[in-house]
């Protein structure tokens, strides 16, 4: 995916042969967290949807690349506040500093983040279920706000929906990204999911 700076991404992948990612409603919250945890310090969520067999996010992309001490810290903290949430006093201090062997000032690209966020998660149900290989399809996908076809105001004489005033590809997106389980007939409403 080629990702550049202030700029809105529609990110998105599903399972492995369309199969169920999430089962329980812990999978969601683990998968919420390792969104956080991996993305926040490259730009900001604008809308997501977590569906049983995949995944939208409409990302506002701040940085391409960050020092890995950056990333490092800022997981280290949401981590634990994590562990904080899931069993109170009792949470375990991150400890992963003897684990890291890359340089931490070196760079970790935003490529990469999601790579290790979509491991971590699939890492945790291969546990949890007993399972080995990959969860999610080889290939995450991005889409910027950009439209691949030669841009016209008409179209076989009619006007072009795309182009009239608030239907740009971000609000068709963040429509898109709430409206995904209505489309699937999960809810009747985008508020009850």
């Amino acid at each position: 995916m080629k990702f550049y700076k202030n700029q809105l991404f529609h990110i998105y992948n599903q399972g492995n042969n369309r199969q169920k990612v999430f089962f329980t409603a812990d999978n969601y919250l683990f998968f919420l967290w390792k969104m956080r945890m991996y993305l926040l310090p490259f730009g900001d969520f604008i809308a997501w949807c977590l569906m049983p067999n995949h995944f939208h996010w409409q990302f506002y992309v701040r940085e391409v690349e960050i020092q890995r001490s950056v990333l490092w810290e800022h997981s280290d903290k949401v981590e634990f506040q994590r562990r904080r949430k899931k069993f109170g006093d009792k949470a375990m201090p991150v400890e992963r500093k003897n684990h890291r062997t890359a340089n931490e000032n070196s760079l970790i690209s935003l490529n990469h983040a999601i790579g290790t966020l979509q491991k971590a998660y699939t890492d945790a149900i291969n546990k949890e279920k007993g399972w080995t290989g990959s969860v999610f399809r080889k290939k995450c996908k991005a889409k910027d706000g950009w439209i691949d076809e030669f841009v016209t105001i008409t179209k076989n004489g009619k006007d072009d929906f795309r182009f009239m005033p608030g239907n740009d590809y971000g609000f068709q997106c963040f429509n898109y990204v709430h409206y995904n389980a209505v489309e699937a007939n999960i809810v009747p409403q985008a508020i009850d999911y």
